[in-house]
């Protein structure tokens, strides 16, 4: 028996440590919701006890019950025929399990059938569906959908399909790339009108939409004649009825039981989700931030998949008379895997923790501004957190998936020849992790999201804070660390602005990012090792390595190229 919650004890260490009250409190509005809702809880520690069970189930169903089944979805994958999608058997059994448990309104207000959890609590979900199988989160992922019908939704929309998503009557698809827009949502031709009597209907082809063939879809269109920019696009929720098209799915590397469809929609009924040319630019943008932070828990949950099958393979096999977990070079890689873990966990959880107090923030505002009181320090608060998630969503994405991918295939060096054999795990879970850096927004996509965060500062007056705090031991020798390369930072991206070359700036961006995630999930750490001495390790060999790297960056940044185009085409000459 394997419960990814209880006998995970990093997992345990986060749970236990964070700070969600205010967050509850907010959501819960001030535990008056008990009145209405026998189950809502009555005051923090309820509701505390009350997630922990939430995800011990959560932990049961995809030790148990969803990892048992990976394989053979994986084997089998989705399938069309006729026109139609068909799912794993596995697959459908799990995602039956999951909403036998109630797990399918995990984000939703309890008015609609939902569980009214944060996203921190769903985040933790994610991570153990994904490590069970990365193909199932693909489909229980999709519940930040339902989360954008709640947010910008008319209360008739809410009132029609929220309900069907907590029972798990319907499933979700986010429609938005098309074969000649990938990543450039702005050139979407995908066509939305409206008849005489106003109703909208949609036209037009999408690609590499993940679970295409869903029952609901949210559809980003054309809604303005005329328009090429992203100010001409809306946002719409329409059903998967005849007149939606799955044209093929996608023959691919991994995640195979997750089916990624081409579809083509003839005259679909549909449904305006908020106000018209605000579908890029206000809903999907905000839809995406939850789908990445999404994606690293799931890139998350696949590498602790893979570390797992790493640990004891090095454990139990044995050359020139002992383990290979005790060779230098074997046991130096695990400790990388197990640091790289531990703080993918401690970035994820802050983000997501950052994502909620958005959210509750923009609640407060709104019910203030509703009654006339003053708003003053709350916009404040709101422009922080906004800051904040907007900067640490891309970085966690970022930074996460690019750990997983390499700790996957570091899982499969230690198995050696065994570990690119399709009878071992890792071999499925380094083909699945691949796509967790690409969709939803490739890396390079991230750095430029975060970018902006790096330049502007937004976590300069935490790293204030700590740099006048008074460390001990250990922890005042790592703090002086992070100075330095806070130090080295500052200079490389001086450097960086000074040079009258956008592209140098472009080819930077990487390195800043870096290095400045790298302080702020180092200044966590050291929180961290406060409470658990085990994690000044983790912290250690963080924050020593994240220094020799900042040293490379800042030598690459400001001895590196002098241009780059130049260069480059010197270098690609004559091939």
């Amino acid at each position: 028996m394997s419960n990814y919650f209880t006998e995970n004890q990093d997992i345990q260490f986060q749970f236990n440590r964070i700070d969600l009250e205010e967050i509850i409190r907010i959501r819960e509005d001030d535990y008056q919701q008990a009145r209405k809702y026998p189950y809502a809880p009555t005051d923090y520690e309820d509701a505390k006890d009350n997630f922990k069970r939430i995800l011990e189930v959560v932990g049961d169903i995809s030790g148990n019950f969803v990892s048992e089944r990976a394989r053979e979805v994986d084997q089998l994958g989705s399938t069309f025929e006729d026109g139609k999608v068909t799912y794993a058997k596995g697959l459908e059994e799990a995602m039956k399990r999951l909403n036998q448990a109630g797990l399918m309104g995990f984000i939703l207000d309890r008015e609609y059938g939902g569980l009214n959890l944060p996203i921190t609590l769903y985040v933790f979900a994610i991570e153990m569906v994904s490590r069970g199988d990365a193909s199932l989160m693909n489909l229980f992922g999709l519940q930040d959908i339902s989360e954008t019908i709640e947010n910008y939704g008319s209360d008739e929309i809410k009132n029609e399909y929220l309900p069907k998503f907590c029972t798990g009557e319907v499933s979700g698809a986010m429609v938005l790339t098309e074969p000649d827009a990938g990543s450039d949502l702005q050139a979407v031709k995908t066509r939305a009108y409206q008849d005489e009597e106003g109703n909208w209907y949609l036209n037009g082809v999408k690609r590499f939409i993940t679970n295409g063939n869903a029952d609901v879809c949210l559809v980003l269109a054309r809604s303005e004649d005329g328009s090429r920019d992203g100010r001409g696009l809306s946002l719409f929720v329409c059903y998967g009825d005849d007149t939606v098209q799955i044209r093929r799915i996608e023959h691919k590397l991994g995640i195979k039981g997750s089916p990624t469809c081409e579809m083509q929609f003839h005259d679909t009924p549909a449904q305006l989700i908020g106000s018209r040319k605000r579908g890029l630019i206000a809903y999907v943008m905000a839809l995406m931030n939850g789908a990445r932070l999404g994606v690293a828990a799931q890139a998350l949950g696949i590498a602790q998949a893979a570390y797992v099958e790493a640990r004891r393979y090095a454990q139990e096999r044995e050359q020139f008379g002992k383990s290979i977990l005790h060779f230098p070079a074997i046991a130096d890689m695990l400790v990388k895997m197990k640091v790289d873990l531990e703080t993918s966990r401690t970035l994820i959880y802050a983000t997501s923790k950052a994502v909620d107090m958005l959210k509750v923030s923009e609640t407060e505002l709104a019910r203030l501004k509703e009654a006339g009181a003053s708003i003053t320090d709350l916009r404040a608060q709101v422009k922080h957190w906004k800051s904040m998630a907007d900067f640490l969503t891309p970085l966690s994405k970022y930074v996460i998936s690019e750990k997983a991918n390499r700790i996957c295939y570091d899982a499969i060096q230690i198995h050696g020849g065994t570990g690119y054999m399709q009878e071992f795990n890792v071999e499925r879970h380094y083909r699945d992790v691949r796509i967790t850096n690409i969709y939803e927004g490739t890396s390079q996509l991230q750095v430029i999201a975060a970018i902006g965060g790096v330049i502007r500062g937004v976590a300069d007056a935490e790293f204030d804070a700590h740099e006048a705090r008074s460390y001990r031991h250990e922890a005042r020798q790592l703090a002086n660390r992070l100075k330095k390369i806070r130090a080295l930072l500052e200079k490389s991206k001086s450097y960086v602005l000074e040079q009258d070359d956008k592209a140098y700036q472009e080819l930077h961006s990487a390195g800043l990012v870096e290095m400045y995630g790298s302080l702020y999930v180092g200044y966590l750490l050291l929180d961290e090792a406060a409470d658990d001495s085990r994690k000044m390790l983790i912290a250690k060999k963080y924050i020593m390595d994240a220094m020799s790297t900042a040293m490379a960056h800042t030598e690459s940044i400001t001895k590196g190229f002098d241009t780059l185009f130049a260069d480059v085409d010197q270098i690609l000459t004559n091939e």
